[in-house]
């Protein structure tokens, strides 16, 4: 059961990090294009800036999502490297505890959200409703959530093959 639910978040990450990477991908694209446009062309385009703030908005709350699973989360350890190794556990524990009421904040009140406001508008892009720039925060807190979850009960998965990406290395400078 545990392996099942490993290989179904493996999944989630891998598109998290993937999703992530076509964000900057397409950012790196979108910006020079309104650049281009504004000052080669002398008209600006009105969706490179709008649409490269929505994949940045992509972009962060799904790699932070993928970067808590990786264990490579920004963290600030002065304080807890410093204790006794019960006293660390103990603090780990809790902000774990703390990330799951996140999640869970981000979820509940990213939906009521993305609900309150699917009826506006963005001036630049009319076609694009508010409430579904807003989608990345509900999505990002829920993928974060089941991270946290699968931390709390089946433990820390940062080194698993799918999250390394540097474990061929190992192998290769093992056998050398």
């Amino acid at each position: 059961m545990a392996e099942t639910i490993h290989r179904a978040l493996d999944a989630v990450y891998l598109a998290c990090i993937w999703v992530a990477g076509a964000c900057i991908f397409l950012m790196s694209l979108f910006i020079p294009w309104g650049i281009f446009a504004r000052y080669v062309l002398g008209t600006g385009s009105q969706w490179p800036e709008p649409i490269s703030i929505l994949l940045m908005v992509i972009f962060t709350f799904l790699g932070a999502a993928a970067a808590y699973r990786a264990g490579a989360h920004i963290a600030v350890a002065m304080l807890t490297e410093r204790m006794p190794p019960a006293v660390r556990g103990v603090m780990a524990f809790a902000v774990n505890v703390l990330m799951l009421l996140i999640s869970l904040f981000m979820v509940y009140y990213g939906t009521s959200l993305c609900i309150g406001t699917w009826q506006q508008s963005i001036p630049a892009l009319p076609w694009l409703p508010v409430g579904l720039t807003y989608l990345p925060v509900p999505l990002g807190g829920l993928v974060t959530l089941l991270f946290v979850l699968e931390f709390l009960f089946l433990g820390d998965q940062s080194q698993r093959d799918v999250v390394r990406f540097d474990h061929a290395d190992d192998t290769a400078e093992g056998a050398a």
